[in-house]
């Protein structure tokens, strides 16, 4: 029960070739995302490639404190994880871990998905916790969605996408 009270369904679906699917506790076919230095330096801000312990830290992290997915990409008739999302009341994460699917608008339908999601459970707010000043497509992806920059973070900013009406 990631989030107090509120069922996480087993299927999101984005789109005819995009859905999410809950996180079932595994996940070895996820650790390549982690070894490869470029996203890891674009999630942790440093290259220090994850060891399989310090992945299952992060999702354990991750399934406690918020809603979350593989993302999944429809490929032929099969669903394929190309990366991973969480939802949670006080940050949203997401990684896109095959790099030749990233610029290509997963993100951003993922990320919209979800925001309706945070809309239909009555949320005020959606918040990311943080976007590093180097990573200038999270930071267009973002604010396509209407996020804006809420503070200064050590080295980025904390982003916000108000749910009510201003």
């Amino acid at each position: 029960m990631p989030i107090e009270n509120i069922i996480q369904p087993e299927v999101l679906p984005v789109s005819e070739t995009l859905r999410l699917r809950k996180y079932d506790g595994n996940h070895d076919f996820a650790l390549p995302w982690y070894l490869d230095p470029e996203t890891v330096w674009l999630v942790d801000g440093d290259r220090d490639p994850y060891t399989p312990e310090l992945l299952n830290k992060m999702y354990t992290h991750q399934d406690t404190h918020g809603e979350l997915y593989f993302i999944e990409f429809l490929e032929k008739s099969d669903w394929r994880p190309i990366g991973d999302v969480c939802l949670s009341l006080d940050d949203f994460a997401i990684v896109i871990g095959e790099k030749d699917l990233r610029g290509k608008g997963v993100g951003r339908a993922v990320v919209s998905a979800l925001v309706g999601r945070a809309r239909a459970l009555g949320w005020k707010q959606v918040r990311v916790g943080g976007i590093y000043d180097f990573n200038p497509g999270s930071q267009r992806m973002f604010a396509s969605l209407g996020f804006r920059k809420e503070a200064k973070t050590e080295k980025g900013h904390s982003y916000i996408l108000p749910l009510e009406k201003e």
